[in-house]
């Protein structure tokens, strides 16, 4: 079995305020310890069904999220650098696993919620539809053919993925009550939550359908007020408004995912 795993540092238990997520310090660096610890666990579920497992982890989140010294001996990381999708992930993958998600931004009561950026994305639409960073790279995913199978994070985020993917395998590790604000598990019934569900998720990838939108795509991209659209027009957006652009592929990667 060959899984992947993408990472963010907003959804594990004991995690809901920015400053533990964006500045570099004594908050941060216990935040990347809680986030690697469910990494491991959610390793530890995947071994647990296959002892010989292929597990690569990608560390997505922006400035950095796993504390390397802390990261799982049997799991392989990619690790924050020059990156673009599909981020390594290809259809050689037999599942996708989210550790540590977080719901889409404009999400009522979701703790640390936002799509890509916080401070410039007031929100995404794929054909229409609203999605966040779960259902963008769990759909970019689905090109590969590459079902997404678990999701921990906020209970918040755990709904979102489950519209999109009503049978995924989710861990709620807290209880979203505001943005910066939430009811936790401790990170101990977090990790076993999550080191039980990911085996489960892994039993049975073969019950989970890949997540699949349909191309041709028209993603509209809408940024906060006082954010500038230039670096997307850059890159051969078309300009709606002074705060909104459409990118149109043929293939998910093609777009800002």
């Amino acid at each position: 079995m060959k899984v992947y795993i993408l990472t963010d540092l907003e959804g594990p238990a004991m995690i809901s305020r920015f400053s533990q997520t964006r500045e570099d310090g004594p908050q941060k660096q216990a935040a990347m310890k809680l986030l690697t610890w469910e990494i491991n666990a959610a390793v530890d579920g995947i071994l647990e069904v296959d002892a010989e497992a292929e597990i690569v982890v990608w560390d997505g989140h922006g400035n950095g999220g796993i504390d390397v010294l802390e990261f799982h001996p049997e799991a392989r990381l990619i690790a924050r650098g020059p990156i673009t999708p599909p981020y390594y992930l290809d259809e050689t993958y037999d599942a996708l696993l989210f550790v540590g998600q977080h719901a889409m931004a404009g999400t009522p009561n979701a703790p640390l919620s936002h799509t890509y950026s916080s401070r410039s994305i007031e929100y995404y639409k794929i054909n229409g539809m609203l999605v966040g960073e779960f259902g963008c790279r769990a759909a970019m995913a689905g090109e590969f053919d590459v079902p997404t199978v678990f999701i921990s994070g906020d209970d918040k985020a755990v709904a979102e993925a489950k519209q999109l993917i009503p049978n995924i395998y989710g861990v709620e590790t807290k209880q979203g009550l505001g943005q910066e604000l939430a009811l936790h598990l401790s990170p101990q019934k977090s990790r076993a939550a999550i080191r039980k569900t990911a085996a489960e998720a892994c039993r049975n990838i073969s019950q989970v359908k890949p997540l699949k939108f349909e191309p041709p795509y028209e993603q509209e991209i809408r940024v906060l007020e006082g954010q500038s659209i230039e670096g997307y027009l850059r890159r051969g957006a078309v300009k709606v408004d002074d705060r909104t652009v459409v990118i149109s592929a043929d293939t998910m990667c093609e777009l800002s995912v």
